[in-house]
C-alpha cells in the first residue's frame, strides 16, 4: 500500500509533464473535453483522488492521444494557476500520502465524490483483471493499485464504511456485496463488530442476500461472539420477512433457510429447533450439501445437537440407518440412541466420529461415546477381529489391550492403524513392535506401510536397516512421518545414511526439516550442492553460513542464493558490505521477505547498508536495529510511516535488549502522543500494540477505540504483569464484574479470563463451566496462573458425577478420586489434586490417562510421588517395566529415585532418549540414566555411536572428564550440533572443546560457521583462546555459549571483542558477566546493544541528526530538510514505465 500515493503522483506528474514539451498550446475551454475540464478543476482545488477517477472514467470511453496533455496544462494556465512539476508534484504526493496514512480524510474524500467518480471508484474495487492505464508512454497498473488498497487495514476500513455509506444506492446490489466481501476477507473479520449490523441493508434482493450471507458464514471463526449473535439477527430478520410466515405455530426454518444460516444455524434456540417441521428438515438432510456443512457446525453445543437429532429422526429418515448417519455430519458425535444397536452399525457410527476431533470442547462426552461404541463394536468378536474397523477409537485401548493383539492383527489392519491420529507414544511404540514382529525384517515396503508407527520404530532398527533401502524411505511419502522422529531416531538414520568414508552418501536428496540434522563436517565432504538443490530444505545457521561462503565462490548473481531457500540464513554482515548499492537495493526484497529467518545481526548489518546507500528509502522498520539516537531523529511528519512499517514488524525479534526496546517504545509513544484516539490508530500501530505501556492501555486507548485495540491485545503472546492489570482494569470498566458477564462476552473474553482472580472467576465457573474450560483447552503448551486453573478445576469438580474410590488401600476409604472424564477436561489443571486423591484413583483411571497425567507441568513433588506409588501399585516394582511403560510417565519419571532409576530396563536408547527430554533430573538422577544405559545395553563409552549421543541429551552432561574423551571422534564430529545444545558445567564444556579442535582444528582457525556450529561448546574456550579469536567472528557465538561462558573468562574479551559482539549476543550477556567488566568494556557492551556499527559512527554526538543524501527524488532546486525523510518517490522519466 505504501506504494499508492506514489502512484498516483507519478501518474499526474507525468501526465502534465508531457504539456512541457510545447510552449504554444490552444488554451480555449472549447479545446478540452468536459469531463478533463474537470478534472482540471478538481487539481486547482487539490482534489487529486477525485481528478483521478474522473481520468480513469474518461480513459473508459475515449482513446488518448499527446496533445490531449497540453489540453489540460494549457487551461490550467488559463486559469493563472502556475503549476510547475516540482511544485505540483509535492503538493498532490503531500494530499495522496496523507490519504493514505490517515485514511480517514479518505473517508472524506469518498463521501464527497460525486456518484460517477464514485461508480468509478467502486468499480475499480470490483474488477479481477489486472487492468491499466496506457496513455501513450506511461502506464498506471490499476490492478496493483487495488491490490495494494485492499492490503491496507486503514484503507479497507474507510472502504468499508463508504461501501455501506453510498454503495446500494449508487451500484447493482450484487457489486456492493462483491466489494464487502473483499473489504471483509482482507480484513480477517476485525471489522466484524456488532454496531456493523446497524449499517447492513434489510431489503437486499435474494441472490445478493445469500452472498453476503456466504461471505459471514466464511468469516465465521474470525468473528467475535457478540458480532456472530448481530449477524445471526440480521439474517434471521431478512430470513424471516421474506418468508411470511404470520402463523406462529408454524416455523419459519425451511430446508433453505437452514442452507443459508451454514454454521449460524447453531445459533437457532432449542425451542426454535423443535419447531422446525419435519419435511423441511428432511429436506434439508436430503440436499447433497447438507453434510458438508453439518461437518462444519464445530461449535454446536450437546443439547442443540440433540434437537437436531430429534428433528431428523422425525422426518422420513431413520437416524439408525447407515445412509442417514453418514449424513449427520458433526451431530453424529452426539449420537444416543445405542439401545439394540448392533456392531455393524457402531462401527459405521465410529468412522463417521473421526470427524469428532474438530468440534470446539465436548470431548470428553465424545470420548465416552467412542468407548461405548467400541464396546458394542467388539461384543461378540475380539479385538484381533475387529481392529481394523474400530476407527480412531482404537486409541483408547489401554496397553494391556494392545499387547493382547496378535502380529498378524496389526499387520492386516496396518491401512487403518497407520492413519489414525492421538496415538500416544507408548501406544506407537507397542503397535509398531507388533508389526515388525510380523515383518521380522525391516525393509523399505514394511517401512512404507507404518506411517503415523513409524515414530515406534527403535533407533538401533533404523541403523540396521539396508542403506538402500533407507534411501528409497527418504524419498518416499513416508518421508513426511520422518520430522515424528525423535532426534536420536534421526540421527540412527543419518548415520546409516552417511557411512565413514563414504563419497556417494546422498546428503544432498535429504529434505525438508530432516536436513537440519546432517552435521557440519559431513556437508564439507559433500562436493554437490548448488542453490537449488537447497530451495526445499531447512538449514541451522551453521550450515546455512558454509553452504552460502562456498556456493558465493561459484556464483556471481545474488539473487540465485537468495532465493535458494533458508539459505539467507548464511549471508553475513561482510556479504552485505561487499555488496555495491545498486545490488543492495535490487536484491532487498528477498532479504524483507525472509526476515523471519533472519539474526538481529543480520537485520543490523542490513539496516545500516541501507542507511548508507538509500537512507531516503529505507523501510521505516529497519531503524529499530540502528542506535537509538537515529531512531530519535525521526521527524513528526514521518511518524505515520513509521509506525505502520514497525507495527507490521515483531518488534520482540528486532530489538532483544530491553532499555533499546524503550527507547523504541518512547519514539512510538511521542509520534502517538500517548493515545490510541480511534481504531484507525489501532490499525497503524499493528503489533505494536503489546508494547504499549501500562498507563497508556489504561488511560490512553479511547472507548472508540477500545473494542478493535482488544481484538489486537487478545493476541499478544506475552504482556507484562503491569499490562495484564491494565487490560483487566479496563475489562471491569467496559464489562463489569464476571458475575454480570453474557456467555458471549464471555466467549470474547476467554484470553483475558487468566487476569482475574479466583473469587471473580468462580461466577463464571459456574453460570459458564464448558465455556470456561473451551478457553483452559485452548491453552495448551502454557502453564496459566494458578487461581485460571483452580477455578477449572472447580467447574468440572462441579458438573462430575465421581463416587468415592475403591482402592482398598490404607488412606483411600472415603476419598472422592478423578475419573477419565475428568482428567480429560482438566489438562494442566490435573495439578489441583491432592496427593491423596491421585494416590486413590482407580487402576483403570490411571491406565488410560497416566500419559495425560505425565504431561502437566504444574505438579509439585508430593504429587510427582503419588502418581509414582500409583504406578508401581499398576505396573509392579520398577524392575517389571518394560519401555512402553517409562516413556508413558512423562514427568512422573523425575519422582523416581536413584535406586529406582537403577532398577529400571534402560537398555534401549529411545527409552533413555524419552527420560532426557525432561529437564529437572538432578545430577544424581542423570548419573543414573547415564550409567544405567551402559550396563544394560553393554556398550562401553568408546563403543557409542552418534545416535547414543544425541539420544542422552541432557544426561550426557553427567560423563566424567576421562569418560569424554574415550568418545570416538567419528562419532562425536557428527554430533556436534546437537551437544552444542546443552547447558553443561563449564568443566565439561570445556572437555567437549577439545574434542571439537580434534575435529575442526586449533580455535584461531575456526570459522563462522563452526563457532556456530559448537553452540556451547564454545563456553569451553580458555582465557587465551578467546582472547584471541578475530572480533569478526564474535556475532557467530551462539546466545547460549555467552550465557555459558564463565564471568572470569567472559571478563577477558577486549572492547573490540565486545563491541563486535552484535546486539543478538551483547543481549545474552548475563548480570553477572555485566559485574566483571570495565568502564570500558562496559561501553563497548552498550554499543552492541544499541546496534552501532563503528567507533566512527559512535563518536558522533547523540544530539546529531542524521542528514539525508541528495538523490533524484529531490525536485530541482529544492531544499533538503533536516533529518529522514522516509518514503522518497522515485519520480523518473522513463519509457513505459509500470507501476
Amino acid at each position: 500500500m505504501c506504494q499508492e500515493p506514489r502512484t498516483y503522483a507519478l501518474f499526474l506528474s507525468l501526465f502534465l509533464s508531457h504539456g512541457l514539451a510545447s510552449h504554444r498550446v490552444p488554451n480555449s475551454r472549447q479545446d478540452l473535453h468536459p469531463l478533463l475540464q474537470k478534472m482540471a478543476e478538481e487539481i486547482i482545488e487539490g482534489s487529486y483522488l477525485n481528478a483521478l477517477l474522473d481520468l480513469i472514467q474518461f480513459q473508459s470511453a475515449h482513446v488518448w492521444t499527446a496533445d490531449l496533455s497540453h489540453r489540460v496544462l494549457a487551461y490550467l494556465n488559463s486559469q493563472n494557476v502556475a503549476f510547475t512539476i516540482p511544485s505540483l508534484q509535492a503538493a498532490m504526493e503531500n494530499h495522496l500520502e496523507q490519504r493514505l496514512y490517515q485514511p480517514q480524510k479518505l473517508l472524506e474524500d469518498l463521501r464527497e465524490t460525486d456518484a460517477q467518480q464514485f461508480r468509478t471508484a467502486m468499480k475499480c474495487l470490483l474488477e479481477d483483471k489486472k487492468d491499466r492505464l496506457e496513455l501513450e508512454d506511461i502506464v498506471i497498473d490499476l490492478g496493483e493499485i487495488r491490490k495494494q488498497a485492499l492490503q491496507s487495514p486503514g484503507v479497507n476500513r474507510s472502504l468499508l464504511l463508504i461501501t455501506l455509506e453510498r454503495c446500494f444506492q449508487v451500484l447493482n446490489p450484487l457489486e456492493c456485496v462483491d466489494i464487502l466481501g473483499r473489504v471483509l476477507r482482507g480484513s480477517a473479520g476485525s471489522f466484524l463488530q456488532p454496531e456493523i449490523t446497524d449499517r447492513l441493508p434489510r431489503d437486499l434482493g435474494e441472490d445478493a442476500f445469500k452472498n453476503l450471507s456466504a461471505v459471514f458464514k466464511d468469516l465465521y471463526d474470525q468473528t467475535s461472539a457478540h458480532s456472530q449473535r448481530a449477524l445471526y439477527s440480521w439474517m434471521t430478520g431478512v430470513l424471516q420477512t421474506s418468508s411470511n410466515v404470520t402463523d406462529n405455530s408454524v416455523s419459519w426454518v425451511s430446508a433453505e433457510n437452514l442452507w443459508i444460516l451454514g454454521r449460524y444455524m447453531v445459533h437457532l434456540s432449542f425451542e426454535e429447533i423443535m419447531r422446525i417441521s419435519p419435511v423441511e428438515i428432511g429436506l434439508f438432510i436430503s440436499y447433497d450439501n447438507a453434510t458438508k456443512q453439518l461437518d462444519t457446525v464445530y461449535d454446536i453445543t450437546p443439547d442443540l445437537a440433540q434437537a437436531f437429532l430429534e428433528r431428523i429422526g422425525s422426518s422420513s429418515f431413520d437416524v439408525r440407518n447407515t445412509s442417514t448417519i453418514h449424513r449427520l455430519g458433526l451431530l453424529v458425535c452426539f449420537y444416543d440412541d445405542l439401545e439394540l444397536l448392533d456392531a455393524a452399525m457402531a462401527q459405521v457410527l465410529l468412522h463417521q466420529m473421526i470427524k469428532c476431533s474438530h468440534l470446539r470442547g465436548f470431548q470428553a462426552g465424545v470420548q465416552k461415546l467412542k468407548a461405548d461404541l467400541l464396546d458394542i463394536a467388539t461384543e461378540n468378536q475380539t479385538l484381533n477381529e475387529t481392529l481394523g474397523s474400530l476407527s480412531d477409537a482404537i486409541v483408547g485401548l489401554t496397553h494391556s489391550q494392545l499387547e493382547s493383539l496378535s502380529p498378524e492383527a496389526v499387520h492386516g489392519a496396518i491401512s487403518t492403524l497407520n492413519q489414525v491420529s492421538g496415538w500416544a507414544k507408548s501406544q506407537v511404540i507397542i503397535l509398531s513392535a507388533k508389526y515388525l514382529a510380523h515383518e521380522k525384517v525391516l525393509s523399505f515396503y514394511n517401512v512404507s506401510q507404518m506411517g503415523v508407527l513409524l515414530a515406534g520404530v527403535g533407533t538401533q532398527a533404523f541403523y540396521s536397516m539396508d542403506r538402500r533401502d533407507l534411501a528409497q524411505v527418504l524419498r518416499s511419502t513416508i518421508s513426511l512421518h520422518v520430522s515424528d522422529l525423535s532426534p536420536a531416531q534421526q540421527q540412527g538414520v543419518l548415520s546409516k545414511m552417511i557411512e565413514a568414508g563414504d563419497t556417494t552418501s546422498g546428503i544432498v536428496e535429504i529434505q525438508g526439516a530432516f536436513f537440519k540434522e546432517v552435521s557440519l563436517f559431513d556437508l564439507r565432504r559433500e562436493p554437490g550442492f548448488n542453490s537449488t538443490v537447497l530451495k526445499d530444505k531447512e538449514l541451522r545457521r551453521s550450515q546455512a553460513l558454509f553452504l552460502y561462503e562456498l556456493l558465493s565462490r561459484t556464483t556471481r548473481r545474488p539473487q540465485e542464493l537468495l532465493s535458494a531457500g533458508q539459505l539467507v540464513k548464511g549471508v553475513m554482515c561482510s556479504h552485505i558490505d561487499a555488496m555495491s548499492a545498486d545490488s543492495f537495493l535490487a536484491h532487498f526484497q528477498y532479504f524483507e521477505s525472509n526476515l523471519r529467518l533472519l539474526s538481529p545481526d543480520q537485520v543490523n548489518c542490513l539496516a545500516w547498508k541501507y542507511w548508507e546507500v538509500s537512507r531516503s528509502s529505507m523501510p521505516p522498520f529497519l531503524l529499530a536495529a540502528l542506535p537509538a539516537r537515529i531512531l530519535a531523529s525521526v521527524p513528526a511528519s514521518q511518524c505515520v510511516p513509521f509506525l505502520i512499517s514497525l507495527g507490521k514488524s515483531q518488534l520482540d525479534s528486532l530489538v532483544l535488549d530491553s532499555h533499546k526496546k524503550n527507547s523504541v517504545i518512547r519514539k512510538v509513544q511521542q509520534c502517538l502522543n500517548d493515545s490510541i484516539a480511534d481504531e484507525y490508530t489501532v490499525d497503524i500501530v499493528g503489533n505494536l500494540l503489546c508494547h504499549l505501556p501500562a498507563a497508556t492501555i489504561l488511560h490512553g486507548v479511547s472507548p472508540r477505540a477500545w473494542a478493535t485495540a482488544l481484538h489486537g491485545l487478545q493476541d499478544c503472546p506475552d504482556l507484562s504483569p503491569e499490562q495484564k492489570t491494565a487490560v483487566r482494569l479496563r475489562l471491569l470498566e467496559r464489562h463489569g464484574l464476571p458475575r454480570n458477564w453474557t456467555a458471549e462476552t464471555t466467549k470474547d473474553l476467554g484470553p483475558f479470563l487468566v487476569l482475574f482472580s479466583g473469587d471473580e472467576l468462580s461466577s463464571v465457573a459456574t453460570k459458564f463451566p464448558d465455556i470456561l474450560q473451551q478457553t483452559a483447552s485452548k491453552m495448551a503448551g502454557t502453564l496459566p496462573p494458578k487461581e485460571f486453573l483452580w477455578a477449572v478445576f472447580e467447574s468440572v469438580r462441579n458438573s462430575s458425577d465421581r463416587s468415592p474410590s475403591t482402592d482398598p488401600s490404607p488412606g483411600c476409604h472415603g476419598v472422592t478420586t478423578p475419573s477419565s472424564d475428568d482428567i480429560f477436561k482438566l489438562a494442566e489443571a490435573n495439578a489441583c489434586w491432592a496427593p491423596e486423591e491421585l494416590l486413590c484413583m482407580d487402576e483403570d483411571v490411571f491406565l488410560r490417562n497416566v500419559e495425560l497425567l505425565g504431561a502437566v507441568r504444574g505438579f509439585s513433588r508430593p504429587q510427582l510421588m503419588a502418581l509414582k506409588e500409583k504406578a508401581v501399585q499398576v505396573w509392579d516394582l520398577p524392575p517389571y517395566w518394560r519401555e512402553h511403560h517409562i516413556v508413558s510417565l512423562g514427568c512422573i519419571a523425575l519422582a523416581l529415585n536413584k535406586s529406582e532409576l537403577e532398577q529400571l530396563d534402560l537398555s534401549s536408547i529411545d527409552t533413555v532418549a524419552v527420560l532426557s527430554q525432561q529437564t529437572e533430573w538432578t545430577p544424581g538422577q542423570a548419573q543414573c540414566i547415564l550409567q544405567g544405559f551402559l550396563e544394560d545395553s553393554g556398550y562401553r563409552v568408546q563403543d557409542l555411536k552418534s545416535f547414543h549421543l544425541v539420544g542422552f541429551g541432557a544426561t550426557l552432561c553427567a560423563l566424567s572428564i576421562s569418560e569424554i574423551s574415550l568418545i570416538k571422534i567419528s562419532e562425536f564430529r557428527v554430533a556436534v550440533a546437537r551437544i552444542g545444545t546443552l547447558l553443561c558445567d563449564t568443566h565439561v564444556l570445556a572437555e567437549f572443546k577439545r574434542k571439537a579442535e580434534i575435529v575442526f582444528g586449533d580455535p584461531t582457525q575456526w570459522s563462522s560457521s563452526v563457532l556456530q556450529e559448537l553452540g556451547t561448546i564454545a563456553a569451553g574456550l580458555t582465557k587465551e583462546e578467546l582472547r584471541m579469536l578475530d572480533k569478526d567472528l564474535m556475532p557467530y557465538f551462539q546466545p547460549s555459549a555467552i550465557r555459558c561462558l564463565p564471568d572470569e573468562i567472559f571478563k577477558e574479551l577486549s572492547p573490540e571483542q565486545i563491541a563486535a559482539l552484535g546486539p543478538g549476543n551483547a543481549a545474552a550477556v548475563t548480570p553477572a558477566q555485566r559485574r566483571q567488566l570495565s568502564v570500558l568494556q562496559l561501553q563497548s557492551l552498550q554499543r552492541a546493544l544499541d546496534g552501532a556499527k563503528t567507533p566512527s559512527w559512535l563518536d558522533a554526538p547523540p544530539s546529531a541528526s542524521p542528514t539525508r543524501t541528495p538523490s533524484s527524488c529531490s525536485p530541482p532546486g529544492a531544499s533538503v530538510p533536516g533529518g529522514l525523510w522516509l518514503g522518497c518517490p522515485l519520480l523518473v522519466l522513463v519509457p513505459k514505465l509500470v507501476w
